[in-house]
């Protein structure tokens, strides 16, 4: 097939477009600047110049395509508070993709993230609707209640890890530890994450691209809950900080841009999403990769 990605130069892009190309689909990406251009044409994938505000260019692009897979979000706008705009703008890539594929019954798979079900009290599983309409939970109704188009959803956990992350929340969080010199949890760090790593939520993109159904939601989680005690407790150790409890009234003193979402307990099951599409995980778990040390190099 030949697939249109968003975001294809960016983190889980980095390891989905050869992860495609290496299955024998061909692959376009959407590239903002030359540096990133210059990536996707290394990788033997072609270039379509362009970013999240031009609409009509992603509306031809995904008329050329056979499916599209959507992963790119304006993270500045998210990480500089305007979290609002950010999904509005995402909301906006979503209707246009969607009005351009409506009756083609070509694939369209979206992204969204497990932190969405934060404070259920019990593990999210994929039949988890999301009712948050002001976060990025309106692109993904969207795409899960269009009839008349193969659309799905790859929900990522906030800590999707390898030496392909260099800006998501783990190094967020080792750097305010740096910086702060004290690597923190909030409360009694008790809540959770889940995890996976970038490897293994790019195959999972690639399986939806190929087979998933209408309607589908897929939780990219290798692992349901990580305590955020015990994500604190190994940066500290790989720095050889003290690690201590922050207070709610400190966390956004301390956390900055991730204070909403570090306090957030989420832990998610996958099991659904293996059984549809026959997943697994086969790459190393967040611990692993922490004391692998490669978030520490930078």
């Amino acid at each position: 097939m030949k697939v249109f990605v968003t975001g294809a130069s960016g983190h889980v892009g980095s390891a989905l477009v050869p992860e495609l190309l290496g299955a024998g689909h061909e692959v376009v990406g959407l590239a903002r600047s030359d540096m990133s251009a210059a990536r996707l044409e290394a990788w033997g994938a072609q270039v379509r110049r362009g970013d999240l505000d031009d609409l009509d260019g992603l509306r031809k692009a995904a008329a050329e395509a056979d499916a599209v897979v959507h992963l790119a979000f304006k993270h500045e706008e998210m990480f500089a508070g305007d979290y609002a705009g950010a999904a509005g703008a995402d909301l906006a890539v979503v209707k246009a993709f969607l009005d351009e594929l409506s009756g083609t019954g070509k694939a369209l798979i979206g992204t969204s993230g497990t932190l969405s079900y934060a404070d259920l009290g019990r593990t999210a599983t994929e039949e988890d609707r999301v009712t948050d309409t002001d976060s990025r939970g309106a692109a993904r109704n969207a795409i899960v209640d269009a009839a008349d188009v193969r659309g799905s959803v790859v929900v990522l956990p906030p800590t999707v890890h390898s030496p392909l992350d260099t800006a998501g929340f783990i190094p967020i969080l080792v750097r305010t530890a740096r910086e702060k010199g004290v690597s923190g949890y909030p409360g009694d760090g008790t809540n959770r994450w889940s995890a996976a790593h970038t490897l293994d939520a790019a195959r999972l993109y690639r399986l939806a691209v190929e087979a998933a159904p209408t309607g589908a939601v897929l939780h990219a989680v290798a692992e349901e809950a990580v305590p955020m005690r015990t994500i604190a407790e190994a940066i500290g150790r790989k720095l050889g900080l003290p690690v201590e409890s922050i207070p709610a009234e400190r966390a956004q003193e301390h956390f900055g841009p991730l204070a909403f979402m570090v306090t957030r307990d989420a832990p998610t099951s996958s099991a659904r999403t293996r059984t549809l599409l026959g997943w697994e995980p086969q790459e190393p778990g967040l611990l692993a990769d922490l004391e692998t040390g490669f978030y520490f190099e930078r």
